[in-house]
C-alpha cells in the first residue's frame, strides 16, 4: 500500500512550528509493515490544499491528512476535500449536538463558529474524538482511503489508535520486528564505517540511521507477509553484530533517553548525583529530574553560571580561576568535587565552557566545554568542542557528561 501524509497548517510553514503528527504516524504505519512514500506540509489557502491533495490522491493508495478541520475561517481540509472529489459537504445535526454537549460539559456556551464541524464529505465514515470537537473522516473513494484527521497531537493520535489502525490492522497477516539502537560518543561517519557490510539485503529487511548532534538511533527493521520467516530472530541476528561493532556507544535498546539510563543505574546502585553547571545553565538538572522518581538519586543541582556563584556555592578557589580561567579542565573537576561534597553525594559533575555564540578567543574558542565527573576516590574530566549554535553545544555538553557518568556506572558494575 502506498501511503501520503499531508500536514495542513500555515503555521508549520513557519520556523515556530514542528510537524510532530507525521512522525507518529510513521512509526505506527510501519508497525504493519506499511511504508510512507511521501509526507509533506501544505499551508491553509485552498488552491495550494487542493493541488497538495490532488498530487497525493493521484500516487497513493491511502492518503492521510492532519489539520485544518478546526472551527475557524482558515480550517479549509473538508472544504478542499470534498472540492477535490466532486463531493457535496453534508450538515450532520447529530455531530452539532455531541459538539454543544462537550462545551455544555465544561459549563460553556458553544461558539457560533463550531458549527461547520458538523459539516462532513458525504459519503463519509465519521470518526469519534474523544479529546476535541473536530470529527474526523474516513473516505472511500475509488479503491483508495482518505482519512482527515484533527492537528491537535492528542486528539489526531487518540482517533487514530481507536478508529484508523484497527481498520489499517484487519486482514493483515504480516510480522514486523522493530529495534532501535540509541547511541552517544560517534558521528555518524564514524559509525559508517564501524557498521560497514551490515546492511541487510532483500526484501522486507531495514537498517536507518537517523543523526542528531550528540545522538545517533539506528533502526532494525524486518517485515514479512508469510509465517515462513522468524522476522524476530532475523531482527535479533542483525542487532548482535551491531552490538559487537558499536560497543559501549549503544546506550539504549528499549527506547529510553541517556537521562533515563543514568537514572536506573544509580537507582540499581542506590548511589547518589549531583550537578554543578555553568554554561549549560540548568539543561542538565532539567534532563534528570524529567524521569520520575529522579528524587530518590539526585540531590541538589547548582546552576553556578559567574565565578562568584563557583566560589561561594562550591568552593572553587579563587586563586584557581584567576590561574586558569573559568573555562578549564581545573575549574571543571573543581566544581565537580564541590558539588559532590556540598550535596553529600556520591557522584559530582561538573560542566564548564562557552556556549557562544560570542565569547571564544584563539586559545579557547566557541564549542570549548570541559565535562568532569568526581566520586570517592578519584575524578576525570574531558576536553571537547561542539560545533553548531547556542542551544546545540549545550545540549551536546549535557548529553557528554551524562555519558561519562554512565561510562563510570558501567565499569563499576564489572567489578
Amino acid at each position: 500500500m502506498n501511503v501520503h501524509i499531508l500536514a495542513v497548517g500555515s503555521e508549520l510553514l513557519t520556523p515556530f512550528f514542528r510537524d510532530t503528527n507525521s512522525l507518529y504516524l510513521t512509526e505506527r504505519l510501519n508497525d504493519l509493515g506499511l511504508d510512507v512514500a511521501f509526507k509533506g506540509l501544505v499551508g491553509d489557502e485552498r488552491p495550494s490544499l487542493i493541488w497538495a491533495f490532488r498530487q497525493s490522491l493521484a500516487a497513493a493508495d491511502l492518503v492521510i491528512l492532519t489539520g485544518g478541520l478546526g472551527p475557524t475561517d482558515d480550517d479549509r481540509t473538508r472544504e478542499a476535500v470534498a472540492e477535490t472529489l466532486n463531493r457535496e459537504l453534508v450538515f450532520r445535526e447529530d455531530i452539532l449536538r455531541n459538539i454543544e454537549e462537550r462545551f455544555r460539559g465544561r459549563g460553556k456556551a458553544m461558539p457560533s463558529t463550531n458549527r461547520k464541524q458538523a459539516l462532513i464529505v458525504a459519503g463519509a465514515e465519521v470518526l469519534n474524538n474523544a479529546h476535541g470537537t473536530a470529527p474526523g473522516l474516513w473516505i472511500s473513494a475509488e479503491e483508495k482511503a482518505i482519512v482527515l484527521l484533527p492537528g491537535p497531537p492528542q486528539e489526531m493520535r487518540g482517533m487514530f489508535e481507536t478508529s484508523v489502525w484497527p481498520r489499517l490492522a484487519l486482514g493483515r497477516t504480516g510480522k514486523m520486528a522493530r529495534i532501535v539502537f540509541k547511541t552517544t560518543g560517534l558521528t555518524e561517519s564514524e559509525i559508517e564505517v564501524r557498521i560497514a557490510g551490515l546492511y541487510p539485503k532483500g526484501e522486507g529487511r531495514r537498517l536507518t540511521i537517523l543523526a542528531s548532534p550528540g545522538q545517533i538511533e539506528l533502526h532494525i527493521a524486518v517485515y514479512t507477509e508469510t509465517d515462513g520467516r522468524d522476522v524476530s530472530r532475523e531482527a535479533a541476528e542483525l542487532a548482535d553484530s551491531l552490538r559487537s561493532r558499536l560497543g559501549l556507544h549503544v546506550f539504549s535498546e528499549d527506547g529510553a533517553e541517556l537521562e533515563e539510563v543514568v537514572g536506573r543505574l544509580l537507582r540499581e546502585k542506590g548511589k547518589t548525583l549531583a550537578a554543578a553547571e555553568s554554561c549549560t545553565g540548568g539543561l542538565i538538572g532539567h534532563r534528570i529530574t524529567s524521569v520520575a522518581g529522579s528524587s530518590s538519586y539526585f540531590l541538589e543541582g547548582f546552576v553556578t553560571y559567574g565565578n562568584r556563584a563557583k566560589t561561594g556555592r562550591l568552593g572553587v578557589s579563587e586563586d584557581l580561576l584567576a590561574a586558569h580561567g573559568a573555562v578549564s579542565p581545573e575549574v571543571a573537576l573543581a566544581m565537580a568535587e564541590g558539588a559532590r561534597r556540598t550535596a553529600g553525594a556520591d557522584y559530582g559533575l561538573g560542566v564548564t565552557g562557552i556556549a557562544g555564540p560570542d565569547g571564544g578567543t584563539p586559545d579557547k574558542p566557541v564549542g570549548l566545554v570541559y565535562t568532569a565527573l568526581a566520586w570517592e576516590g578519584g575524578r576525570e574530566v574531558e576536553k571537547n568542542l561542539f560545533l553548531g549554535p547556542r542551544d546545540r553545544v549545550k545540549f551536546q555538553s549535557s548529553q557528554k557528561i551524562l555519558d561519562l557518568l554512565r561510562r563510570r556506572l558501567l565499569q563499576e558494575e564489572k567489578r
